[in-house]
């Protein structure tokens, strides 16, 4: 580490030791009904940095009588919500992101403190969260528009409503970002919202409550309640105040949370697991696709859904992709998230380390090569969940590490004869949220995009979010499509109206 980024590592650490102080000093409370509140128990749950495992504040551990408390706070506030026009709640959000943009360097090292974020990536977390507020923010207007239908002698015509009080469980990769990409077009739909952020990283979520108040958001409108899943999250989904439930995380709990909300009809929006394969033809551009490649695994600690943690590639260029693939993983540098120069920070928890090392045994016994990585740092920064970016290479899609979601910086490189072999290889896996394609050949681009079973492909590209498109998954990787309009059809209902346009005949019966 040079001098200058020893002393930004430095004024980083103490400015994030500033935004700490009160946090440690009054722990974080639940923020229901406009009021920061203990739990009704008085029960609180610890919360650590991931970068030494150190216990920093106490955390609020909501059950049900906190989120019944917080559920009846948001169907209270929900008609007045509801009825203010588009306009104002578009004022609302756009000052919510004001909001957001002036506190972005407290998001951003709180946010590497709370869950191991390299800080250069999450300078940026605040910037895409008032981007999404103020995309949905100029949506609210039009939130209630929908469809001329006529007919002969009807006029037929949709408008959306909201659908009422909502709960939002978000998780805690980049817990900040997501949680705006749900709350926002929630707000400008006119729902009120019971949000229970991931017991892992508490804190940003709470900033975030906060700086929506501060902006004017009314009280009741936006409801935080912490706690663990198996008991605020529980609580939460099976309320019957609450009409759907929009949830981030892994496929297993999103089968739970169906099942807890069957009994009061939820609706659900799932935003799951991947396995998402990245597919490199011998005709693609080779360095393009090494940089996304990488990039798509081993930024943000490899701790993102659409992670490109399979890398397919055909067999004439195998021997030296993965080499190159080896030669730029072992050049990352894993270090304290503060510091400006790492590229890979410390996992979430101690669990989480536990989980995707145990890959690495496996990946031994199922015959695989380990060319990086594998393994933690001999020198690691701090007594951190560090672990160093790996690559896993002559794969099948038989191996465990080739189907199985990791959820860390392990990429795992497959070979494939053909088309129609790294088609099969690519849905071979139980998820379907993105896939990556890289040709020259137009053609083989469409068919591979058409064939491919995922909700969401980039041809010759990584990962760029366009906010108006679809986004989400198939299969186990989730239901429904955030984005644009397309997060409106979530939490809104859509009512048809037809109107008579003349006197058309009516059966008469029993005259």
């Amino acid at each position: 580490m040079n001098a200058e980024f020893s002393a930004r590592l430095k004024a980083n650490i103490k400015k994030a030791g500033e935004y700490l102080k009160p946090i440690s000093e009054s722990g974080i409370r639940h923020l229901i009904d406009g009021e920061a509140v203990a739990s009704i128990s008085g029960a609180t749950f610890d919360n650590a940095s991931p970068i030494d495992n150190e216990i920093f504040c106490q955390v609020a551990r909501g059950d049900k009588a906190d989120i019944d408390r917080a559920a009846k706070a948001a169907a209270k506030a929900f008609p007045d919500w509801r009825a203010k026009p588009g306009k104002t709640r578009r004022d609302i959000l756009h000052a919510i992101a004001n909001k957001i943009e002036e506190h972005s360097e407290e998001i951003a090292l709180l946010e590497s403190v709370d869950s191991g974020q390299a800080i250069r990536f999450m300078q940026k977390a605040a910037i895409r969260g008032a981007e999404n507020f103020r995309f949905f923010a100029d949506k609210a207007p039009e939130t209630a528009n929908g469809l001329s239908l006529p007919t002969d002698g009807q006029m037929n015509y949709t408008i959306r409503a909201s659908i009422g009080p909502v709960g939002i469980i978000t998780p805690w990769n980049t817990p900040f970002m997501l949680s705006t990409w749900k709350i926002a077009p929630a707000l400008a739909a006119g729902c009120t919202i019971v949000h229970k952020p991931a017991e892992w990283s508490p804190v940003t979520a709470t900033l975030l409550a906060k700086l929506c108040h501060d902006a004017g958001l009314p009280p009741g409108v936006l409801n935080l309640v912490h706690g663990i899943g198996e008991e605020a999250g529980v609580a939460l989904t099976r309320h019957p105040d609450i009409k759907a439930i929009a949830f981030i995380g892994e496929s297993a709990t999103g089968s739970a949370i169906m099942a807890q909300g069957a009994a009061t009809l939820k609706r659900v929006h799932f935003e799951l697991g991947g396995k998402n394969p990245c597919i490199v033809f011998a005709d693609a551009d080779l360095e393009r696709a090494l940089d996304a490649a990488i990039f798509m695994i081993y930024s943000l600690n490899g701790e993102r859904c659409t992670s490109s943690s399979r890398v397919l590639i055909e067999k004439s260029i195998y021997p030296e992709f993965t080499e190159r693939l080896a030669e730029r993983a072992r050049n990352i540098r894993c270090g304290h998230p503060l510091d400006p120069d790492t590229w890979l920070g410390p996992l979430i928890h101690p669990r989480h380390l536990e989980k995707v090392t145990s890959y690495f045994d496996l990946a031994r016994q199922e015959g695989a090569d380990i060319l990086a990585g594998g393994k933690t740092p001999p020198t690691p920064p701090s007594p951190g969940n560090y672990v160093e970016a790996t690559l896993f290479a002559n794969a099948n899609s038989g191996m465990r590490i080739a189907s199985e979601e990791i959820f860390g910086p392990v990429l795992t490189a497959i070979p494939f004869e053909d088309e129609a072999d790294a088609l099969r290889i690519a849905n071979d896996v139980r998820y379907g949220l993105a896939a990556y394609i890289w040709t020259s050949d137009v053609g083989r681009a469409l068919r591979m995009s058409a064939a491919v079973e995922a909700g969401m492909v980039w041809v010759n590209s990584e990962n760029v979010r366009h906010l108006p498109a679809p986004f989400g998954g198939v299969k186990q990787s989730g239901i429904g499509r955030d984005g644009g309009d397309y997060s409106f059809d979530f939490y809104m209902e859509t009512k048809n109206i037809a109107l008579a346009t003349g006197t058309h005949r009516i059966p008469k019966i029993g005259a």
